[in-house]
């Protein structure tokens, strides 16, 4: 064939298989690993353990059963669980079975375990279960602060965050409901303690009796916890109505039957950020404006700010600090006479922006002196009108209003799932020395 007929043609290229890397999960092998190469050398859970390893721990010792000389298994150290919560709430973590699952996928989690097995029943009952201990240790970090010059009390912060508990919004009952649950709670305990000593229960294991007598038991405890919190409901509403008068509002008031969670008894219907209402805690936060230091932690079941909250955390921060607060920047929502008058007293300049006038002629005008202004309302408003008082007010936000998102964006603080204001306070607290951990760190170490 003549040239000019070839280069007519088409021309094909043959091409051989596709080769391919497949993963062969039958095959056996032999890895040779070191726990510690897991993470790199500058990875931030080194840097949580180290600061762990500076904390006295001494108090989540005393519990401990596991001793010398004693038969039984080997405790696990608090000094594992405390590093693992703390660094769980670093990632936002804030169950104890998400922060089980990662002791076995993350490398992280791996290598802080260092092939000591923890399970969710474990974590979780040590996460509220050290509440005293975990106080004392928030306390010796701020501590450690002030001391370092990093903390200075003498100005604080105070902001509350309604965070959502687990208690469903159908278990809230009214006072008869609870008084007739609570019979059939107590009926219903003696059926269980009277089946389990028929012959018939004997086919069921020890762990199986157990259980049901425990549940059954439980379930009257929290109805009569429940129970005890009316009185104080009644109270407060009451001195709400008491307040309001004899018009519209006040009779509004006392129609209102108080209700109760038959699951967290301690829990209260809020309103929340997103302007619903939800069953929630209150979690008050004191922070220090000079360097963003949570120094104070209080969970409380009032839904409001104006329920006596700012005197309390202010003697909080002095007793975990020593120091004394001269300066207490709060949002409107605390503003009373009585706490004005006191931080009056005790020689602390309350920062607060006054109520807006009720009247439209009146607005504006709030801060101006009125005849029968009690010397500390007059020094109050005083306080806030000058130029001095309103840049100091603008700490405030930057200050309380930053700490708050930080821990219900990246801390684990955007749902408490245990119940009681107790260990509501372990799970805040938590979060708080965690926030505190993670932002000063270097300075803990050094």
């Amino acid at each position: 064939m003549s040239a000019e007929g070839v280069s007519g043609l088409d021309c094909v290229v043959v091409r051989g298989a596709v080769r391919l890397r497949r993963p062969n999960r039958l095959q056996t092998g032999f890895v040779v690993e070191c726990v510690d190469d897991l993470v790199s050398a500058d990875h931030p859970v080194r840097l949580v353990m180290k600061v762990v390893e500076g904390l006295d721990l001494s108090a989540f010792h005393e519990p401990i059963e596991a001793r010398a000389g004693v038969a039984g298994r080997d405790a696990t150290d608090p000094a594992l669980l405390v590093a693992l919560w703390l660094y769980a709430c670093t990632r936002g973590v804030g169950s104890a079975r998400e922060l089980a699952r990662r002791c076995e996928d993350s490398a992280a989690f791996r290598w802080l375990c260092g092939g000591v097995g923890v399970n969710h029943r474990l974590l979780s009952e040590f996460r509220v279960s050290h509440g005293a201990a975990l106080d004392a240790v928030f306390t010796r970090v701020i501590a450690l602060l002030v001391d370092k010059d990093v903390v200075r009390v003498s100005r604080i912060s105070q902001d509350g965050v309604r965070v959502r508990v687990g208690a469903g919004a159908g278990s809230f009952r009214r006072q008869e409901r609870l008084q007739q649950l609570l019979g059939e709670a107590r009926e219903h305990v003696r059926r269980v303690r009277e089946q389990l000593d028929q012959p018939a229960s004997l086919a069921l294991s020890k762990r199986q009796r157990g259980a049901r007598k425990r549940a059954a038991e439980e379930r009257l405890e929290r109805l009569e916890q429940a129970v005890a919190q009316m009185p104080e409901l009644l109270a407060r509403q009451a001195e709400a109505a008491q307040r309001a008068g004899q018009g519209k509002e006040g009779e509004r008031i006392r129609k209102r039957q108080p209700r109760v969670s038959t699951t967290d008894p301690e829990a209260r219907v809020m309103k929340m950020p997103n302007g619903g209402f939800n069953p929630a805690v209150n979690v008050q936060l004191a922070t220090d404006t000079a360097s963003r230091a949570i120094v104070g932690v209080e969970v409380t079941a009032q839904g409001v700010d104006s329920a006596n909250l700012s005197q309390p955390m202010r003697c909080q921060v002095e007793r975990r600090t020593g120091g004394k607060v001269e300066q207490h920047l709060l949002d409107g929502g605390y503003q009373r006479s009585e706490d004005i008058e006191q931080a009056h007293r005790d020689g602390v300049e309350l920062f607060l922006p006054p109520k807006t006038a009720r009247n439209p002629a009146g607005r504006g005008l709030e801060l101006r002196p009125k005849p029968g202004d009690s010397p500390a309302i007059r020094a109050w408003k005083r306080r806030m009108a000058s130029e001095q008082g309103k840049e100091i007010y603008k700490q405030r936000a930057a200050s309380s209003e930053t700490v708050n998102a930080d821990l219900r964006t990246y801390r684990g603080l955007s749902q408490i799932a245990v119940r009681g204001l107790k260990k509501a306070q372990s799970v805040a607290l938590w979060c708080a020395l965690a926030y505190n951990l993670i932002h000063f760190a270097n300075v803990l170490c050094a």
